[in-house]
């Protein structure tokens, strides 16, 4: 039995949310008791109580739920979609394995395609408005047009963020092709931002320093795997810094094998760290860095990084990167025979590590992040009736955080279109994402055969320089992961 669709307004019609509890995420952090937002069009035009509305205007019941901005995920492998939950038992090494080094290759345009059409709906399920399409596996063009076909053909606010893990950046940003597929796209579309999306390993040559130039010359920030144990490392950071390379928009994803130095470069130099925190606890980059960011005041936002593994969601995100922060803390402080009495890290940092953070950290805090007048309307409301989860609400920033989850998204707006509504997803695009996805997998299960298939759930680790570097584009080698704990100060944080 197929679920009815709901009453929707009509083209042009205003909305608003009535009387619910508003987490505005302005600069006053000002959260709101039975509170109204009003849109009109594409844009918020008031927050407050009580608000006056044009006659006619749509109105959706905000009462015991909670009105958020929509999320921003700084770092989602959205190609991967395609294989769900795949490496759920996976290491690093695993993955590097799989996608770098065996498999990876196999992917055709249409499966990236299918992936970034199934993580679009994923993202908007769970109210995630904007997102980061960190697609690396684009090995022609053929496949970067496919990418962002799927992106355009979806609903959602995107920075993609083309790469290509199986070639060298300072070959594939420079070539011609790809510099004018850029210019063609990139538009300056408020719905859609590039960056580009490259690792820069640590090598005393700096080949990486072509690709920065390009992305400098094209106008792009970039985004970069930094402090991945046995991937990339503080020599990476100290080659960007002296190069002039790290800029404000930088975005370091994981960052969490750094020593002081780098982290200091990264503050600095007023760039940013995309933590994934669930992927960083369970594959092996270093443990989840938030705890150390803090005390440099690096300013931070949150990612899925690829659900190939993890979770795709936000709420998720929060709620790890919680509990990782506070159990460091806690560990840290007995080592010493101290108690922890109150958490450094608080369920309002994270809440807007997941909004405005991720606005910030990709120049968009302008126009989305937050709930004000002006700013484009990417709104949230976390509301379920039938869930003994949304009741009662006592601390609303605690309840977003360690509560709610994607079954609770009642309603989502981006750029003001509903998208979302009475906690099911408009539009018949899932149809289509299904079966596309199915033909994904059904290609590479035939492509690999079954036995490679189920085997590399689990993969052996081939003799291999994975173990050293991943990137098989590069013959450098460092022996920075080998032999010692993480480079960092342990202690700082907890001071």
């Amino acid at each position: 039995m197929t679920q009815e669709t709901p009453d929707l307004p009509r083209d042009g019609q205003p909305i608003v949310f009535r009387n619910g509890t508003v987490l505005t995420m302005n600069g006053t952090r000002d959260v709101l008791h039975r509170g109204d937002v009003l849109v009109s069009g594409d844009t918020i035009q008031a927050v407050g109580t009580a608000l006056d509305v044009p006659e006619g205007t749509f109105e959706i019941d905000a009462t015991d739920g909670i009105v958020i901005p929509g999320m921003v995920d700084t770092h989602r492998h959205m190609w991967q979609t395609a294989m769900r939950g795949y490496g759920a038992d996976w290491t690093l090494t695993q993955y590097f394995v799989w996608y770098y080094l065996e498999h990876g290759k196999h992917f055709r345009p249409q499966d990236v395609a299918a992936g970034n059409a199934l993580s679009a709906i994923d993202a908007i399920d769970a109210g995630v408005t904007t997102t980061v399409d960190w697609s690396h596996g684009l090995r022609t063009i053929e496949h970067a047009e496919a990418a962002l076909d799927a992106l355009r053909s979806s609903t959602g606010r995107f920075v993609f963020a083309p790469g290509n893990i199986f070639g060298a950046p300072w070959e594939w940003a420079s070539d011609p092709d790809f510099t004018k597929f850029i210019r063609d796209n990139d538009t300056g579309s408020e719905m859609l931002r590039f960056q580009l999306a490259f690792d820069v390993t640590g090598d005393p040559s700096f080949p990486e320093k072509g690709a920065f130039e390009v992305a400098r010359d094209l106008g792009l920030p970039v985004t970069t795997h930094a402090g991945v144990w046995g991937a990339t490392n503080d020599d990476g950071i100290r080659l960007m810094y002296e190069n002039g390379f790290m800029n404000t928009d930088t975005v370091y994803v994981h960052a969490a094998t750094l020593n002081d130095d780098s982290y200091q470069r990264i503050a600095a130099t007023g760039g940013s760290v995309s933590l994934s925190t669930e992927s960083e606890q369970s594959c092996g980059q270093g443990y989840p860095p938030s705890w150390v960011l803090r005390s440099h005041a690096v300013p931070m936002s949150l990612s899925v990084d690829t659900s190939v593994w993890f979770s795709s969601d936000l709420f998720t995100a929060m709620r790890a990167t919680l509990g990782a922060d506070r159990a460091w803390e806690h560990i840290k402080a007995h080592e010493k025979g101290d108690t922890v009495t109150h958490s450094h890290l608080r369920a309002e940092h994270v809440v807007e590590w997941s909004t405005l953070g991720g606005a910030k950290a990709l120049g968009l805090d302008t126009l989305v992040g937050s709930l004000e007048p002006g700013k484009r309307a990417d709104i949230v409301l976390v509301k379920n009736d039938k869930s003994p989860t949304m009741f009662p609400i006592t601390n609303p920033y605690g309840h977003i955080a360690l509560q709610a989850g994607r079954g609770d998204v009642h309603t989502v707006l981006v750029n003001g279109v509903i998208a979302k509504f009475q906690n099911q997803l408009l539009g018949t695009e899932i149809s289509r994402a299904k079966a596309d996805v199915e033909d994904t997998v059904g290609y590479l299960r035939s492509t690999l055969g079954e036995d490679v298939w189920e085997s590399n759930m689990n993969p052996e680790i081939p003799e291999t320089k994975v173990l050293d570097n991943p990137y098989m584009y590069t013959e450098y080698r460092s022996s920075a992961t080998h032999g010692g704990d993480a480079p960092r100060d342990a202690e700082s944080a907890v001071s």
